[in-house]
């Protein structure tokens, strides 16, 4: 059997841009995707906390230390500059696997910077 877990999440991201017409993707701070283990180019599911919207999509990495947080395409429909949203990527793996994971979760502050990167089973619950 295949698992689908949670492996690396940035928590509370503030949507800096939303632009509807550039082709798909969600454009995001290169530095972020490394802490929550996100490359470019994976599958994500973002959560917009101000309106409920889910959705997948994929990313695209954006300037180091820009902080950006850019939906683009279709997904600009699904959030405002300002909006929190949270992104998710998971990833398929059997049973040990699952069992030993332990997810890369990144909470970021207003302007998206690193608060606090969550790397321990016991602190991963974010």
């Amino acid at each position: 059997m295949q698992y689908t877990m949670m492996h690396g999440k940035i928590h509370r991201a503030t949507v800096t841009q939303a632009n509807l017409e550039y082709v798909g993707s969600i454009t995001i701070d290169e530095d972020l995707l490394e802490a929550a283990g996100i490359l470019p180019g994976e599958k994500v599911q973002i959560v917009n906390n101000n309106n409920g919207a889910r959705l997948e999509t994929y990313t695209i990495a954006g300037p180091r230390k820009s902080g950006v947080i850019c939906l683009n395409g279709a997904a600009a429909r699904c959030a405002m500059k300002g909006d929190i949203v949270i992104i998710i990527a998971y990833g398929l793996m059997d049973e040990q696997e699952a069992k030993s994971l332990v997810p890369k979760v990144v909470l970021v502050d207003e302007n998206n910077r690193i608060v606090k990167n969550f790397t321990e089973k016991a602190n991963s619950t974010i």
